[in-house]
């Protein structure tokens, strides 16, 4: 019995990553309370990791069993199981939910995790077969496509199509720019571009509705070709009229029409007909996903409530999810800050919906249309750690708590070491992280790289969304229940209360080649969060795309009391940090900004910055046309304000000193750029000195001993803690 026991307790320190099994015990055996299988059983006892000679017994074939079979044990053992799951791919047809009663006893996990050096993957993909040529002429096919195309018949609707490459691209339409006129429903279109398709509903409008930091998917309702006018079954984020800033850009197109199957790769799915139609790029197997969301850790939350029960103690580990479809917006969505995303909605791959200490780690989110992994309403003190994330059409990973109001019961996180990439690619402006009503959580040692849009969104509620008695975007989420009352214009002081992204460490991440289609994004954005988030020793850099308003790390409009320290931000374009009203920069490294359209190595953009601190930072240039210091201009015959009537900010309105200043073309800039701020008052103890970094031409920005910068008390950034762990 002992022995047993031994071996039960060794093969959960092996499967929980304790220690290695790898040369310190020969041939020992993987033990577990339950196995599962692709060439299991239901009907057999799970207890055994391979089938037995006699096809009697051995491992079961689904996840869901194996979870109420922990459910049977636990009435018998309350100490940590381990369920181990063999290589192999399981197909899912309905999302595989835990529940309160699938907890952990006491302080005890349940760990469903990857048998030793095998890959079990879940996925939703479900096989089209009996594909056929197309044969004869296909009314709205183009001439290049003849031949080429493949139709099945299908059932139901899905939005994405997978094949051994990955997603599969829809067909889609070239771009334009629409005519003057348009509303939030409505798209007047030039001539010739959009047809009365017979199913007009399957066809979507995408679009970036007059802001370049948002994109919407819509439904088509209906198309007047006579008129020029199409509309929409959902509304947009805003207008569907020209982008605000990039009024040359084209802003719209089409997709899911068959005259726009062009290209190998693309489909096209006609749900009225009941067919899809293909044009393959190669020969492996089509799958068309039958679910969003695989996975559910899901307590008894109660949304209008202050109780809930969360699950407890589960972790997922080595685990492979694909093949997800892309989420649609609802008519009675409740939207994030620009509906970037939406609240406790069902759009990841995996979704802990009120857990507390649960974890995911090792595991791998590939090729699906929606997000990744996401923490609704309770989420207190889970780990989201050593996760690959790759090919997402969504965000990375969300954190989204309950909405303004009393209620705060999402933090205390830790996700970290997680490799994110390539995600946004269906919408675009899709984070890779996004912390939203979450505080006290740490965020720490992420790579995120190759996003359209930001790296990492902080954020929470505008004091003026108080003030709207409706609409999607945020309004939707006041908990006016706790608050008491109902819409009103409100001060931050009052409303600070209610806004639970507070209290954030963001540290050694690193992000790189973010921002790469969107516009007016960052970095790492912080706007509507509480005090006291913290962004520090993160490394930010090759933020390339020519792009208006971007900037390496922004606090933006109306947020207050961030610090952002030991930062290094090198070759991003446009802006290495927008400060606003009372926030710190402190101790950070700012290097080589591109200039083109514009080189601000930190940016005032909204007074007064009361408060505020700007010290000991070191602007290292190398572009001529560098701005180090750019400061809120006054509007057209105002004094103390700009044209859109926000306060100055002024350098010599903040705690501004201590800094370096170092052009390495054109060292008159720095001097000017100095002597300046003195004048005005402020810098008095600053230098334009070279700092003496290591190698910055190859991104080493530790300091020679001789560094002027330590003798300014300017405290050495160690590069080698940032980003991915092994």
């Amino acid at each position: 019995m002992k022995e047993v026991q031994f071996w039960r307790r060794f093969a959960l320190l092996v499967a929980c990553g304790v220690f290695s099994a790898v040369g310190l015990i020969a041939a020992a055996p993987v033990v577990a309370d339950f196995y599962v299988s692709p060439s299991g059983s239901d009907a057999w006892s799970g207890t055994v990791a391979e089938p037995n000679q006699a096809g009697r017994d051995g491992p079961f074939a689904s996840l869901a069993k194996a979870r109420d079979a922990v459910r049977e044990l636990k009435k018998t053992k309350s100490t940590d199981i381990v369920v181990l799951i063999r290589e192999g791919t399981y197909p899912l047809d309905e999302t595989v939910v835990f529940g309160v009663e699938d907890s952990g006893i006491a302080a005890a996990t349940i760990t469903y995790a990857a048998y030793p050096d095998e890959t079990p993957v879940f996925s939703s993909g479900r096989t089209i077969g009996n594909w056929r040529t197309v044969t004869g002429k296909l009314p709205g096919l183009p001439e290049d496509a003849a031949g080429h195309v493949v139709v099945a018949e299908v059932s139901g609707d899905f939005k994405t199509l997978y094949d051994g490459e990955g997603r599969l691209p829809r067909a889609r339409s070239e771009g334009f720019i629409p005519l003057k006129g348009g509303s939030r429903n409505e798209l007047h279109f030039p001539a010739g571009l959009l047809k009365q398709w017979s199913n007009v509903t399957d066809v979507e409008v995408v679009v970036r509705p007059h802001h370049a930091w948002i994109m919407n998917i819509l439904p088509l309702a209906s198309v007047d070709v006579g008129e020029g006018v199409a509309n929409t079954s959902l509304d947009a984020t805003y207008a569907m009229n020209s982008l605000h800033f990039l009024k040359e850009t084209d802003s719209v197109w089409i997709e899911n029409a068959l005259e726009e199957l062009n290209e190998p790769g693309e489909w096209v799915l006609n749900t009225q007909e009941g067919k899809v139609y293909l044009w393959p790029r190669n020969d492996s197997v089509v799958l068309a996903p039958q679910l969003i969301e695989l996975i559910r850790i899901e307590g008894e939350v109660e949304k209008e409530g202050p109780r809930d029960e969360p699950v407890r103690n589960l972790v997922f580990k080595g685990l492979t999810f694909m093949h997800g479809d892309r989420y649609l917006v609802e008519e009675d969505d409740a939207g994030l800050q620009h509906d970037w995303d939406f609240w406790d909605k069902t759009n990841a791959l995996v979704r802990l919906r009120g857990a507390e200490g649960c974890e995911i780690t090792e595991c791998h989110f590939q090729n699906s249309g929606s997000g990744a992994i996401r923490l609704d309403l309770h989420a207190v003190k889970n780990a989201i750690s050593h996760n690959r994330i790759e090919r997402m059409g969504g965000a990375g990973i969300l954190l989204c708590g309950y909405g303004p109001g009393t209620k705060d019961v999402n933090r205390e996180n830790l996700i970290y070491n997680n490799h994110i990439s390539h995600i946004g690619e269906i919408y675009w402006h899709s984070p890779g992280i996004m912390v939203w009503q979450s505080g006290q959580n740490r965020i720490a040692n992420n790579l995120i790289h190759h996003a359209p849009y930001c790296g990492m969104i902080v954020s929470g509620c505008m004091t003026h969304f108080f003030e709207r008695n409706g609409g999607r975007e945020l309004a939707r989420t006041i908990r006016w229940h706790e608050i008491g009352g109902g819409p009103s214009v409100k001060t931050l002081e009052e409303v600070r209360p209610y806004l639970h992204t507070h209290d954030n460490l963001i540290e050694y991440n690193e992000i790189h080649n973010v921002m790469e289609k969107m516009g007016d994004g960052n970095g790492i954005y912080v706007r509507g969060a509480g005090a006291n988030n913290v962004i520090r020793r993160n490394y930010i850099h090759h933020l390339v795309t020519p792009m208006m308003m971007q900037a390496a790390i922004r606090t933006d409009g109306g947020q207050r009391d961030t610090l952002i320290t030991e930062n290094i931000i090198y070759k991003c374009m446009a802006q290495g940090i927008i400060l606003k009203l009372n926030n710190r920069a402190v101790n950070n490294i700012v290097a080589d900004v591109l200039a083109p359209p514009r080189g601000y190595y930190i940016s005032l953009r909204e007074g007064p910055l009361t408060g505020a601190v700007i010290q000991r930072n070191i602007y290292y240039a190398v572009d001529k046309d560098t701005v180090f210091i750019d400061e809120l201009p006054p509007g057209e015959g105002r004094v103390s304000e700009d044209r859109r009537g926000r306060a100055l900010a002024r350098a010599k309105d903040a705690e501004t000193d201590f800094n370096i200043y170092f052009s390495a073309n054109d060292t008159n800039l720095a001097v000017k750029t100095l002597k300046d701020l003195q004048a005005s008052g402020v810098d008095r103890h600053s230098r334009v000195e070279d700092p003496l970094f290591v190698d910055p031409a190859k991104g080493d920005f530790s300091f020679k001993p001789d560094s002027p910068a330590l003798k300014m008390g300017i405290r050495p950034i160690d590069m080698s803690q940032i980003g991915l762990r092994r």
